[in-house]
């Protein structure tokens, strides 16, 4: 596939983002970098330091970017999406994990809104023809048993090829792709960026207001498959899930196909 010339070689641009954001909070101030060790770590200073709600810190790329369980997450420059987003949530620090579930849904709707299907592997991976196309990585401060503040973290791979990503994961690369792969064309990372940060604010708003999610999902756990509507997560972290028997389910480790 040969590279098209414009949006390989885009760059992010604060403004053009900002153009296109359709958010009241998250986005209300944006902070660019070339390269950093990592956008968490990037953000948690700032945070620290009274950063407001709704700070965004994006990277045309990371040297030391983490996803689940601190394993790396390979971060090329000039082709993804590397970026995250300050949250001051009133909630209990217990609940907060869910927190992570409703980035991985705004992911996906993002995903979506260019015409690919699109699957979560809980907790945090989204996937692409059962390829792991991004992840989401949240960091969380406290004070007491409330939550001071969390830092959502996201890598979404837009436009790395195939070969690049074999160069940098070795035999890993076979569990991976991008949406360029996918879609046979470069994705317009300043639009999608724009894209993620306004569905992730209405998927929070939804969330902290009525709180269970209620989107109907079909969860595949080993041999088990069902389909039911997604009730949020519960203190450690897993997915409860209600099926059509009104059984409820706890998804500690599946696969997850949003039901349009």
């Amino acid at each position: 596939m040969s590279p098209d010339p414009v949006m390989a070689d885009d760059v992010l641009n604060i403004d053009v983002i900002r153009q296109q954001l359709a958010t009241h909070t998250v986005g209300r101030r944006l902070v660019l970098h070339d390269v950093v060790a990592s956008t968490n770590a990037t953000l948690r200073k700032l945070a620290d330091a009274g950063a407001l709600e709704g700070t965004v810190v994006l990277a045309e790329a990371q040297t030391a970017g983490r996803g689940r369980a601190r394993k790396t997450w390979f971060s090329p420059a000039g082709v993804n999406l590397y970026a995250s987003v300050l949250l001051r949530p009133q909630m209990e620090a217990a609940v907060a994990s869910s927190v992570t579930f409703i980035a991985s849904l705004a992911v996906a709707d993002s995903v979506h809104d260019l015409g690919i299907k699109v699957g979560l592997k809980w907790p945090n991976d989204v996937l692409v023809q059962d390829r792991k196309v991004a992840g989401v990585r949240a960091e969380l401060a406290t004070k007491g048993h409330a939550v001071d503040y969390i830092v959502l973290g996201v890598g979404i791979n837009l436009n790395v090829t195939h070969q690049a990503l074999q160069a940098g994961l070795g035999e890993m690369a076979a569990t991976a792709t991008s949406l360029r792969e996918a879609l046979g064309h470069a994705v317009d990372r300043n639009a999608f960026a724009a894209r993620f940060l306004t569905h992730l604010e209405r998927r929070l708003d939804t969330y902290l207001t009525k709180g269970a999610t209620g989107r109907q999902v079909e969860i595949r756990e080993g041999p088990t498959t069902f389909v039911g509507r997604a009730l949020g997560v519960d203190g450690e972290g897993h997915l409860r899930v209600e099926d059509v028997h009104k059984r409820i389910h706890t998804v500690v480790n599946g696969a997850l196909r949003l039901i349009p």
